[in-house]
């Protein structure tokens, strides 16, 4: 079976190369080059392993999808979760298409996660090491995308992945793992808005929760809900970002305590195990890759959206961030959030 597998040039995806290779696969990597140069790593283990490489230019459709979808996310006041968008509109969306137009039947990625078929359905699981589960920004992919995906890396800990590089030969063994968000340096966000754009941030008014005025502000997307330092504002205590307003440009302070809301409206949902919820159900959520799941009843809106009911109240959900639902150690799947409350 021929299958399409990205490749990074990470050590991640290099090692995926080499076990589906060694399980009998007739692998095509393939390194999408989205933003700046791609990596040369990755053709490197290719011409290693004997398997063909191929670049393919995406740079065109990424700014136009995940780019453009950042840029306006914040614009609007939201905090976006760019992985999420890649994930599902290029590297399992075009990525995907150019695969089967190539005669591959799979393709196959670095991710630490599991699918398991279970009936008609294919389901999203978490991995063997835990601390690399990466099912927060999977919990997008429909089914089409997940019957025509392999995960090689989802029973190996990241110790095995990096001893089998070793091993191997591999360039990339001791490669660091790429952090944060690929596109943006240094992870200045308003700087790389600014620059694409070639706008200034509207100044405008942090307030307090009552409408206040406090002082001026530098532009909204300088400012995150729950952020703290770097508010470049005195007010003789501990400050937060409880609220961004982007109808008056106001930015609203407050006591920490003011952060924590219990119910939290999600839109634009994609369940796994099922289409949809008909029900209130109980699972685990949580807000952030890096929150720690909490105890939770679903209940449905309409087909695409949903209110969670927490049951202790959640610190500082954020507009444009990704809520993302699980059950044990499967994703029902998640939703962007609109508001807590």
């Amino acid at each position: 079976m021929k299958v399409a597998l990205g490749m990074s040039g990470g050590v991640d995806s290099s090692a995926a190369a080499l076990i589906l290779k060694n399980s009998g696969y007739d692998v095509l990597g393939i390194t999408l080059k989205l933003f700046g140069e791609s990596d040369a790593d990755a053709k490197t283990v290719c011409d290693k392993l004997k398997i063909e490489h191929r670049i393919i230019d995406l740079t065109e459709l990424f700014k136009k999808t995940v780019i453009s979808d950042f840029i306006s996310q914040y614009q609007l006041g939201a905090t976006p979760n760019p992985c999420i968008v890649c994930n599902e509109k290029i590297k399992f969306g075009a990525m995907l298409e150019y695969a089967l137009s190539q005669k591959a039947e799979m393709t196959a990625t670095g991710h630490y996660a599991v699918i398991e078929k279970n009936g008609d359905r294919f389901l999203l699981k978490k991995p063997a090491d835990i601390s690399k589960d990466q099912t927060y920004v999977l919990y997008g992919l429909s089914q089409y995308q997940l019957s025509h995906t392999l995960f090689p890396l989802g029973n190996l800990s990241k110790a095995q992945v990096r001893d089998i590089a070793e091993e191997n030969g591999f360039v990339n063994a001791k490669k660091k793992d790429s952090q944060d968000i690929c596109f943006v340096e240094d992870g200045d966000y308003a700087k790389f808005i600014a620059d694409m754009t070639g706008e200034v941030p509207e100044k405008g008014y942090f307030t307090d929760i009552n409408g206040n005025i406090l002082g001026e502000h530098k532009g909204l997307i300088n400012y995150t809900v729950g952020q703290r330092k770097g508010l470049g504002i005195a007010l003789g205590k501990p400050a937060f970002v409880i609220e961004k307003n982007t109808d008056n440009k106001q930015v609203v302070l407050g006591d920490e305590d003011c952060l924590f809301k219990k119910n939290v409206l999600i839109n634009n949902t994609n369940f796994i195990p099922f289409d949809n919820i008909s029900g209130d159900i109980k699972c685990l959520a949580k807000l952030r890759y890096r929150h720690k799941e909490e105890p939770c009843i679903i209940h449905p809106v309409s087909k695409t959206q949903v209110l969670i009911e927490f049951e202790k109240p959640q610190r500082a959900p954020a507009k444009g961030q990704s809520a993302v639902f699980y059950d044990g150690d499967y994703c029902l799947g998640g939703g962007i959030i609109e508001k807590g409350y």
